[in-house]
């Protein structure tokens, strides 16, 4: 067991925003966070990291809780790639060199620059490395924001709806992309996810949050009609095609 979260709870200005929430993931797993807007799924990600303190409940990786660990040391444990992060001027690859400042002092070693040129080739993103930040495209930004995570060597990278505003082409690609970097790597994921047929296709194991608790947790057998009715409030059909669960809007 990598990561075990237990009875994480935290509340806004006295509003629960997530409510008791208790799940484990193994090495090489890929869990998706689904629900509607507002059910708590970035807020569940920022609490496991601690860009938010949690009201109660524990956060342990490897048997280490995090709850007295220092900025430094949970940044060499967790990576997190946000839903949208700002570009910038640098080039792409001084952006991923970053990502390596939980490891070194004063300045990088050649070490760190042997990680980065690592993860670039690792992520495929050798034709972009030269070129600044602020000139790719949507897809191409996610890639490197994903690069400067790996470059972390975190033991769980943390995915903030990873393939928004990409289009179905990237989606895909990006997606292809994580899988691939995680099963290489022997690091686990958890992704916040809006798609839940992308989910599907490129996911391990599900938790359903709703209104800041879970509805349901488990594989595939949990994404049904009856569990998507209560979690969205909508019907809709599962179907099996070619070895593939797919939701169909009713």
């Amino acid at each position: 067991m990598i990561l075990q979260i237990n009875n994480l709870s935290f509340k806004y200005k006295s509003r629960p925003v997530i409510e008791g929430v208790s799940f484990s993931v193994t090495e090489g797993e890929i869990l998706s966070i689904l629900g509607r807007n507002g059910a708590g799924k970035t807020t569940l990600l920022k609490c496991i990291n601690r860009i938010l303190t949690p009201g109660q409940g524990s956060v342990t990786v490897k048997e280490q809780e995090t709850a007295q660990m220092s900025g430094l040391e949970l940044a060499r444990i967790f990576g997190w790639v946000p839903q949208h992060a700002e570009m910038t001027m640098m080039k792409v690859f001084d952006l991923i060199l970053l990502g390596r400042k939980p490891h070194f002092k004063w300045a990088p070693t050649t070490a760190d620059y042997m990680k980065v040129e690592e993860v670039i080739a690792l992520t495929g993103i050798e034709d972009i490395a030269l070129r600044y930040a602020d000139e790719l495209s949507g897809g191409e930004f996610q890639q490197v924001q994903i690069a400067r995570a790996l470059a972390q060597d975190p033991t769980v990278i943390l995915f903030d709806e990873p393939t928004s505003s990409l289009d179905i082409y990237n989606q895909h690609r990006l997606m292809r992309m994580i899988v691939s970097v995680i099963s290489s790597s022997h690091r686990s994921a958890i992704m916040a996810m809006h798609d839940l047929n992308l989910s599907l296709r490129y996911s391990d194991s599900f938790l359903l949050l709703k209104d800041g608790e879970i509805w349901a947790a488990g594989g595939k057998e949990v994404i049904t009609a009856e569990n998507i009715r209560a979690v969205y409030g909508m019907e809709v059909r599962v179907e099996d095609i070619d070895g593939h669960l797919i939701v169909i809007p009713l």
